[in-house]
């Protein structure tokens, strides 16, 4: 499944809250949806879901249009909102067999389909209680069981992870990359930067309605902070004043800076150039017991291209 969002755009009013943004993604893959608060991720997301109207673009599903058949793309579209069932006198089971019926399971295939969500979001020790009485993990887990039903080949995700506790976050970041092994192509905005690092093969970074950046997290990553971050620790800490003053007279080095531990800096160059600083650290008499780069996240990235914009 290949998912191409092109050239969409939606007004409301003199209001632009999506303008000629353009991106894909496929199958196995997790793409992290990230921007500010107003930067048009959920009107994004939302027309994608075919829950609202383009002013103009369109989006494609291995070739589907979703302006021009938009039925058969809700069957391949399965959509997390960011708000939560508040149903007072519906049970999780019934909540879910609904659903089910409203896509067209019938019978045995429906009652299958329905245990299977179940056990896999775990939710089948709390299938007879009632939605109200859920905490917010158990309902974000009903919520999201509700939009794999019908097995969906991809699911768009706006802030599952908003206002769950530590221990609820990670289960759905290990739910999210279950389905990415099934081959679930996945879109996901978050505001916690840090742990779509761990499930995200790309990112797509928006403000004020306008796609920055988008691709691979590595290709975003070299056109975002060219330079590389390197961290040194070395046997004896207290050579850090001299090992600063020496990184500081190296060509191409810059922001050296002790932290905790040890000293991290910033450097021009490929791997081999890194190679050349550790050589020289090493001919200087410095015992180095680590020399490592480190690893930029997606938050450094939002903050390296975003400027703090809204509509």
């Amino acid at each position: 499944m290949k998912i191409q969002v092109h050239g969409l755009r939606k007004e409301f009013g003199k209001t632009v809250a999506v303008d000629n943004i353009s991106f894909g993604f496929d199958s196995g893959q997790v793409f992290g949806f990230v921007g500010p608060n107003g930067a048009g991720k959920t009107t994004t997301m939302r027309i994608m879901a075919t829950l609202e109207e383009p002013t103009d673009g369109d989006v494609f599903l291995d070739g589907c249009s979703i302006r021009e058949d938009p039925e058969l793309a809700r069957r391949l579209i399965g959509y997390v909102p960011d708000t939560l069932p508040a149903h007072s006198d519906i049970t999780v089971h019934e909540y879910l067999d609904f659903f089910a019926r409203a896509y067209g399971l019938r019978g045995v295939p429906r009652t299958r389909a329905v245990e299977a969500i179940e056990e896999f979001t775990n939710v089948t020790g709390i299938r007879d209680k009632h939605i109200k009485a859920l905490s917010k993990g158990m309902k974000q887990r009903v919520t999201l069981g509700r939009a794999l039903v019908y097995d969906p080949q991809v699911l768009i995700l706006d802030e599952p992870a908003a206002g769950l506790d530590p221990r609820a976050r990670v289960e759905l970041r290990e739910l999210l990359m279950l389905l990415a092994e099934r081959k679930k192509a996945i879109l996901i905005s978050s505001h916690i930067l840090t742990e779509l690092t761990e499930i995200c093969n790309g990112v797509v970074i928006i403000e004020r309605g306008k796609i920055l950046e988008t691709g691979t997290i590595d290709e975003v990553l070299k056109k975002s902070a060219p330079r590389r971050a390197v961290a040194v620790r070395l046997l004896d800490p207290l050579q850090h004043p001299l090992l600063l003053k020496e990184l500081l007279q190296t060509p191409h080095v810059e922001n050296a800076r002790e932290t905790g531990a040890e000293v991290q800096f910033e450097m021009e160059g490929d791997a081999e150039a890194a190679c050349g600083v550790l050589a020289h650290l090493i001919g200087c008499g410095f015992k180095v017991l680590e020399f490592r780069q480190m690893k930029a996240n997606l938050e450094d990235i939002f903050m390296n291209v975003t400027k703090g914009g809204v509509q």
